[in-house]
C-alpha cells in the first residue's frame, strides 16, 4: 500500500518514511535503478516487489498542473529528478548545503513504443527555463518565473523533500511533452546498490585528488582516483558522480557526460552480473530504498508492470544525450530550432540522432573534424576590431552571421595595434571557439576569465581578406540533434569530459 502526501501537501513528498532525498546529481542514477528493475522484472522475479510493495515511496500529484500536453500515443516519458538535501541519511554522504531540497541535474527518459530502444535527454541544472504556477506547502500556487534556473523549479516551496511535480510542471512546458512516471533520487540507497552489484566501472582522464573533490580545500590532499580505469562503489562511487574539478573545465556539462558514462557502466553490470535469490533481495532493498514516484508507480503491481515494460531495451538501444544548449553568461541557454525538433521527434516516437559515432584513434578523429561541416548554429561571439581599418568589425560580423552565428555585439578594440586575430573564451567555451577559429585562419585562442567567445580581429585579417573568405569551410546544415548520443554499451573511457 503507497502512502499519499498530507492534506496540504501538494508540493513535497510522502510522509511515509522519513525523508533521505539527497542526491547531488544523483539523478541520472535512477536510470539504472530503472534498469534494475527491468533486470528483475525479465529475471522472473515479480514477487520481490510484492515483498517490498510497502517500501515504496509516493509523492503527492496534487501540485500536477491541469493545463498538460495531451498524451502523443507512442512510448512512455519518465522524468527522473534528484536534490541534494541534507536531509535524512544524506549528510553522513556530503550532501548540499542545508535541508531545502535542490535538484542540480534531470533527464527525461523516453522509452519507444516498441520498448527495445529508449533515450534518456539530460537537462543542465542551470538552463533558463520558464516555470509555470506550482502548488506550495500550504496549498497556495506560486507566481510563473520566467528565465529561471531549471533547479530552482524543485526548491519552490523550501521543502526538504523538494517539489517534484512542479519540476514536472516546468519540464512538461519546455518540451511540449506529457511526462507519464516521475522518479526522485535517494543517493543513500544508491550508494547501496553500487556496492551490491560489486562495484561499477569508470574512467578518468587523469589523477583525481582531494582538492578536486573540495576546491576549497588549501592542499591538494591524497590521491582520489587514479588515471585510466577502475571500478567505485558505495561513497567512491558517489565522489566519482558528483565530481566537477580536475577534468576537463570544470563545467556541469562535462559532469553530466561522466554521469551518462557511469550509468551506462551500472546497467552493463547490473545486465552482466546475472541474478541469483541472494542477490536478489540486497538489488531490489537497494533500488526501493533509492527512489520515490508518483501515484502512477507507487504500488508493486504498477512497479513491475513498468518495469516489463523496459525488459527488452538493450544496452546498444539505450542512448544518452543532452538538451541542445550554449552558455549564456554563467547560465546555459536552449538552442532552437534544434531543441524544438528534439521535442517533435519524442513527441512523435521517432529516433534522434544521425549515423552512430565512429570509433577512431586520435588521428583519425581529428581528420574527421576537420573534414566535418561546418556551422555556426548556436554560438554567440563578439567582435573587436583591433586595427585602424575601419569597418573591420562589421565585416566579420556579416560573415559570422551568414554562416549562422549570433553576433553579441561589434566594437573596436582598445589595442589597435593587433597583428594577429584572437579568440577569448570563457568557461566551457573552448570547443565554440574552436568552431569560431574555423572562419579565421592562423587565429590563436586564449582561454580568459569572463564568459563569452570574443574574436579581436588583427592586421592580417584586414591586409589578407582571403584570409577569411566568406565561407571558409562551406557551412553546412547542422547535424542531427542527437548525432553524438552515447549508447549505454560504450566504452566507459570514451566521451567522459567537455572542453
Amino acid at each position: 500500500m503507497t502512502r499519499r502526501g498530507g492534506a496540504s501537501g501538494g508540493a513535497g513528498i510522502g510522509t511515509r518514511r522519513p525523508a533521505s532525498r539527497g542526491g547531488r546529481n544523483k539523478v541520472l542514477m535512477a536510470l539504472a535503478v530503472v534498469g534494475a528493475f527491468a533486470v528483475l522484472a525479465s529475471g522472473g522475479f515479480g514477487w520481490v516487489w510484492f515483498k517490498l510493495g510497502g517500501k515504496i515511496s509516493t509523492f503527492s500529484g496534487d501540485g500536477l498542473s491541469d493545463d498538460r500536453p495531451e498524451a502523443a500515443g507512442g512510448g512512455q516519458n519518465v522524468l527522473v529528478i534528484g536534490s541534494d538535501s541534507r536531509s535524512g541519511k544524506n549528510k553522513e554522504l556530503g550532501g548540499g548545503q542545508g535541508d531545502i531540497g535542490r535538484s542540480d541535474t534531470a533527464f527525461l527518459l523516453h522509452v519507444y513504443a516498441d520498448q527495445r530502444h529508449a533515450v534518456a535527454v539530460s537537462v543542465p541544472r542551470d538552463t533558463l527555463v520558464e516555470i509555470p504556477r506550482c502548488r506550495l506547502p500550504d496549498g497556495s500556487w506560486s507566481a510563473p518565473q520566467s528565465e529561471a534556473m531549471f533547479n530552482s523549479a524543485f526548491s519552490t516551496g523550501e521543502t526538504p523533500e523538494g517539489n517534484p511535480a512542479c519540476t514536472q510542471n516546468t519540464v512538461e512546458k519546455l518540451t511540449g511533452l506529457r511526462v507519464d512516471h516521475t522518479v526522485v533520487v535517494d543517493f543513500n540507497g544508491f550508494s547501496k546498490l553500487t556496492s551490491v552489484v560489486g562495484g561499477v566501472p569508470v574512467c578518468l582522464p587523469n589523477d583525481i585528488y582531494q582538492r578536486d573533490l573540495s576546491p576549497k580545500r588549501p592542499t591538494r590532499g591524497a590521491l582520489v582516483f587514479h588515471e585510466g580505469t577502475q571500478k567505485v562503489s558505495g561513497r567512491q562511487a558517489l565522489d566519482y558522480v558528483r565530481l566537477r574539478h580536475g577534468i576537463g573545465d570544470g563545467s556541469d556539462i562535462g559532469r553530466i557526460k561522466r554521469q551518462q558514462a557511469f550509468v551506462s557502466a551500472l546497467l552493463k553490470t547490473v545486465r552482466e552480473k546475472g541474478l541469483t535469490p541472494t542477490r536478489l533481495l540486497p538489488l531490489a532493498e537497494a533500488a526501493t530504498e533509492s527512489t520515490t514516484v508518483d501515484p502512477g508507480l507507487g504500488s508493486a503491481d504498477k512497479m513491475l508492470s513498468f518495469a516489463l515494460s523496459m525488459k527488452n531495451v538493450d544496452l546498444h538501444n539505450t542512448k544518452f544525450v543532452t538538451v541542445p544548449w550554449r552558455y549564456e553568461g554563467s547560465r546555459v541557454a536552449v538552442v532552437q530550432p534544434d531543441a524544438d525538433a528534439l521535442w517533435s521527434a519524442l513527441r512523435r516516437d521517432k529516433p534522434v540522432g544521425g549515423a552512430p559515432k565512429k570509433k577512431t584513434g586520435k588521428a583519425g578523429e581529428a581528420k574527421a573534424a576537420d573534414e566535418a561541416p561546418v556551422t555556426g548554429a548556436g554560438i554567440s561571439v563578439s567582435v573587436r576590431n583591433g586595427t585602424t581599418v575601419s569597418g573591420l568589425a562589421a565585416r566579420a560580423a556579416g560573415v559570422l552571421r551568414a554562416a549562422g552565428f549570433t553576433v553579441a555585439s561589434t566594437a573596436t578594440s582598445p589595442d589597435q595595434g593587433q597583428s594577429r586575430t584572437t579568440i577569448a573564451y570563457g568557461p566551457g567555451e573552448k570547443k565554440d571557439a574552436g568552431t569560431t577559429a574555423r572562419w579565421f585562419p592562423g587565429a590563436t585562442l586564449k582561454a580568459a576569465g569572463e564568459p563569452g567567445v570574443t574574436v579581436t580581429l588583427g592586421s592580417s585579417y584586414a591586409d589578407d581578406p582571403s584570409a577569411a573568405p566568406s565561407s571558409p569551410v562551406a557551412p553546412a546544415k547542422p547535424a542531427p540533434v542527437g548525432s553524438d548520443a552515447r549508447s549505454a554499451d560504450e566504452n566507459p573511457c570514451e566521451d567522459v569530459s567537455y572542453g
